[in-house]
């Protein structure tokens, strides 16, 4: 009779075993497939580095939230696996590409408007929640690490735009990414991935305002521009 007992605990293990072999093979197989949406964008919106690439950001853009679109539908898939109150315990399976959709997000809605992305806005566009209570969240922490990217990816744009012949465009990205700085600068980080990839986004900075110094010692970029510009930097470092 013992014996039996211990088989029927056991018997039941594994049942619960393969229910979460299962339940991570259909996981990992859905995120595959947001790894792919999200690999498509990336290359739609990295022609923004080629010379000819600035002219066809409105249609790459509307190329690129139609790939949203097909992510959302993958992550609405995708929430329909993760057991009810799981939702941390399988968090590392699809969080490095919700933080590459939210710095793919971020950067069309900066190209489209010039403007940041909210948190909500991006969990909107991914048919996801901000408050875990209300279903299958975006987490903060992969909405701040987007945006990090971002700003890498902006410090690239503003070298490039000068190379297409654009010189006012490394002035606005300054300007943006100094109030990005800023605003990353009011949070007590305790992350330490986070902190560290926090470290980058001062020679992000630091490279753009390169690139607009040397527009305004070669005279391709108004003075008063470039000062408002400065002044903001100064008022950082202090």
């Amino acid at each position: 009779m013992a014996n039996s007992n211990i088989t029927d605990i056991f018997s039941e293990f594994q049942t619960f075993i393969s229910h979460e072999q299962e339940s991570r093979e259909k996981i990992r197989s859905t995120v595959k497939d947001i790894e792919q949406q999200a690999r498509e964008v990336l290359a739609i919106l990295q022609s923004i580095h080629l010379e000819t690439g600035i002219r066809d950001i409105p249609e790459n853009c509307v190329q690129a939230r139609k790939g949203f679109e097909n992510a959302k539908a993958k992550y609405s898939e995708l929430m329909e696996i993760i057991p009810d109150g799981q939702y941390y315990r399988f968090h590392e399976h699809w969080r490095f590409v919700s933080q590459r959709l939210v710095f793919l997000i971020a950067l069309t809605i900066y190209l489209e408007t010039g403007r940041l992305a909210t948190r909500e806005e991006v969990a909107d566009i991914l048919g996801m929640k901000t408050n875990r209570k209300d279903g299958f969240v975006l987490d903060l922490e992969d909405y701040l690490v987007g945006l990090l990217q971002l700003a890498s990816e902006l410090a690239r744009f503003a070298v490039n735009s000068v190379t297409a012949g654009d010189y006012t465009r490394p002035i606005a990205i300054s300007k943006f990414v100094t109030e990005l700085n800023s605003g990353f600068r009011l949070l007590n980080l305790k992350n330490d991935g986070l902190r560290k990839r926090f470290d980058v986004l001062k020679y992000d900075v630091k490279k753009i305002e390169e690139v607009v110094y040397d527009l305004s010692i070669r005279g391709l970029c108004p003075k008063t521009t470039v000062s408002a510009v400065q002044d903001e930097g100064n008022d950082e470092s202090k």
